[in-house]
């Protein structure tokens, strides 16, 4: 009989133990360790809010979703467009015709960071890719006419970068979800016939090595099945033993459940926490969007950055740093001076960033800050 046992201990394999469905289970996978190395990443925001280029990417939502309209987006639209425009006719414009992915991803490369983020779908609901879940508002439909994810991530991995796909959970005007909110989110048509199905796809698809989750707050993450999609994610999809997750799944999940914490943008914690969290910021104060009309005094300059990146690093975080296309595909001139001054002073000094651990005191007390 021991022997019986013995050879069925050696036929069958010891299988990995598998998350459940719950915060409990999920919040106790170890963080992937790539994550906490790289300590510098590149966010990117695009998409057809880059086409109208005024105010942030929450244009659409400001023009005619908050009551009341912001008067300067409804000025903008009156001067610039005429009546009866609607959002959806910005998307030709999204032309993307100087778009070229290498260019990018020499310069996310010469910034010193180790992995970049973009946007594969914001609040507007617009795919940058041939999301069959998003008919005739994505990048392959419409605009571009090109997988921009694909694309993109294609040269970024070229380039030995971590690639992260950054998508809204929730879409301002998608009726689908419109009608789960008027219901008090009792009923989840959003969830099962866009949300999640186009979320399995993207995955399966590009293998992304981080989803940056957002767009949660409305809704319990009961609603969104978060837990569900992540037991898959962790469990049973191809990039099972590699993905990194944020903290975004619902409302009052910040800082509280899923893989490291965001807890909000731009957050600087005070003292060293006891989870591991990133820091969002953008080089455009106001706005994480392209804007057209922005100047150079709502930028953030290079020393700036630099001691912004240091004191994130020296509190144990990443820092993940965000510039704005243009419609037309490009990267303007002074986003990437200030990423290639970052990945100039990284190339002096990295040996003190990347892959370092908190030291017992993270700042000296001293008329000049040391981190």
């Amino acid at each position: 009989m021991l022997a019986l046992w013995f050879l069925l201990g050696v036929l069958v394999p010891h299988t990995e133990a598998r998350y459940t469905a719950d915060w409990a289970s999920l919040d106790a996978r170890p963080l992937p360790q790539w994550y906490d190395q790289a300590k510098v990443g590149i966010f990117v925001h695009w998409g057809v809010f880059s086409v109208p280029g005024f105010g942030s990417e929450w244009f659409w939502w400001h023009w005619q979703g908050q009551q009341p309209p912001d008067q300067k987006c409804v000025s903008y639209m009156s001067k610039n467009y005429p009546p009866g425009f609607s959002y959806p006719e910005f998307a030709p414009q999204f032309h993307a015709q100087f778009f070229n992915p290498g260019d990018w991803a020499d310069i996310f490369k010469a910034s010193g960071a180790k992995y970049v983020v973009l946007t594969a779908k914001h609040h507007e609901g617009f795919t940058n890719w041939g999301s069959p879940n998003s008919w005739n508002w994505n990048s392959v439909d419409t605009g571009p006419h090109r997988d921009l994810v694909g694309d993109l991530g294609e040269e970024v991995r070229n380039r030995s970068l971590h690639y992260g796909l950054y998508n809204s959970l929730y879409e301002w005007f998608n009726p689908l979800y419109l009608t789960d909110k008027k219901n008090g989110f009792k009923t989840q048509e959003f969830v099962m016939h866009k949300l999640l199905p186009e979320l399995y796809n993207m995955v399966v698809r590009y293998r992304p090595d981080l989803i940056w989750s957002d767009g949660d707050w409305e809704a319990p993450d009961t609603y969104w099945n978060s837990t569900e999609f992540l037991a898959w994610l962790y469990n049973d999809s191809p990039v099972k033993d590699t993905i990194v997750t944020n903290d975004r799944w619902g409302a009052g999940c910040a800082c509280k459940h899923g893989g490291y914490y965001n807890c909000e943008d731009k957050y600087t914690p005070g003292q060293l926490p006891k989870h591991k969290w990133e820091k969002c910021t953008s080089v455009d104060t106001l706005s994480w969007g392209y804007r057209r009309n922005m100047k150079m005094s709502e930028l953030m300059d290079l020393p700036s950055i630099i001691e912004d990146l240091v004191r994130t690093v020296a509190l144990g975080g990443n820092y993940l740093l965000n510039v704005g296309p243009t419609p037309d595909g490009m990267i303007p001139a002074v986003f990437e001076e200030r990423l290639r001054g970052v990945g100039a002073w990284l190339q002096i000094n990295g040996e003190a960033v990347y892959a370092s651990k908190p030291w017992r005191v993270q700042t000296e007390n001293t008329t000049v800050p040391v981190w």
